[in-house]
């Protein structure tokens, strides 16, 4: 009996690199609106997308992108988010010390807890806390806006307000 199989795969169907590999970031999505632009035929429709990043080992960062549709737009937001990646300095699970941030109307404040605490943190502060790699952390949001976007930034912006103290 002969055995007719090609020695090696035709280009279409080889696997391309990157299909099964452990991916390097876990990614929550925060936000996904459906927008509108208003054009002479009626009103054309969009998605837009927000989504935090993170390798639970102090890096994390956040992207917004449009999409004809929800996949498109999502993964354009992930291209965003990695390219906007920030590194926090852990210290023992936690931040070193408090810090406060504002952005657009969002403001909150992070405090450094003890081991054990856990994460209290609401809306899209304990998603991008989490991403980070933080476990012990006090949030509070001061304002009043319910924008996750920009309470997600805010976010950002205290986490890059970190000062990595030396430990003695």
């Amino acid at each position: 009996m002969m055995n007719n199989k090609p020695k090696s795969k035709p280009s279409s169907f080889r696997r391309r690199p990157g299909k099964d590999e452990k991916k390097e970031f876990e990614q929550k999505t925060l936000d996904l609106r459906r927008v509108t632009r208003v054009v002479a035929g009626g009103k054309r429709f969009s998605f837009r997308a927000t989504v935090v990043i993170g390798d639970k080992k102090g890096k994390v960062g956040v992207g917004v992108a449009k999409g004809h549709d929800v996949t498109a737009a999502v993964e354009k937001a992930v291209r965003d988010a990695k390219k906007n990646l920030i590194v926090v300095p852990l210290f023992k699970g936690s931040i070193p010390h408090q810090v406060e941030a504002k952005y657009g109307t969002a403001k909150i404040v992070l405090k450094m807890t003890p081991p054990g605490h856990g994460l209290i943190a609401g809306s899209a502060v304990r998603v991008v806390c989490g991403l980070a790699g933080i476990e012990n952390i006090s949030a509070k949001i001061l304002s009043t806006s319910k924008n996750k976007l920009n309470i997600a930034r805010a976010a950002i912006e205290a986490l890059k307000k970190v000062k990595k103290h030396a430990v003695k």
